[in-house]
């Protein structure tokens, strides 16, 4: 079965989605919110969300996009800022040079604020 209508594809990705393609993605799901799953009724806020997100490499396109309801889609897009921020620190741990510290350093390394004299004294480096 092929589209009556060409798919909508936004020149930018903050490019504003016409209404008539709301609409179409509102009628593609039935009206139903596609994170909680719960109908969407008159007069309920809600939004045009992407599936997958654009920050995670998704487009900005009609066949990406789904209705949300308001509160879902925020913690959504929380979620999906949460996982490109855990993507762009393991990235970064093999692509940028430099060492990463984690946590405390080995007692007694070069890298602890102390080291042991000969005589057994221990001072801050």
């Amino acid at each position: 079965m092929s589209r009556s209508v060409p798919e909508w594809i936004g020149k930018t990705p903050d490019a504003k989605v016409p209404r008539r393609v709301r609409l179409r993605i509102f009628e593609r799901y039935g009206g139903r919110c596609h994170i909680s799953g719960r109908m969407i009724r008159p007069g309920d806020r809600w939004d045009v969300d992407h599936l997958i997100a654009l920050i995670n490499g998704g487009e900005h396109r009609e066949s990406n996009m789904a209705p949300a309801l308001e509160v879902p889609h925020r913690e959504k897009t929380a979620e999906d800022v949460a996982q490109k921020a855990i993507t762009y620190r393991k990235r970064s741990k093999h692509v940028l040079p430099g060492k990463v510290r984690k946590g405390r350093p080995m007692p007694g390394s070069r890298d602890s604020g102390w080291k042991r004299k000969m005589n057994g004294e221990v001072v801050r480096r």
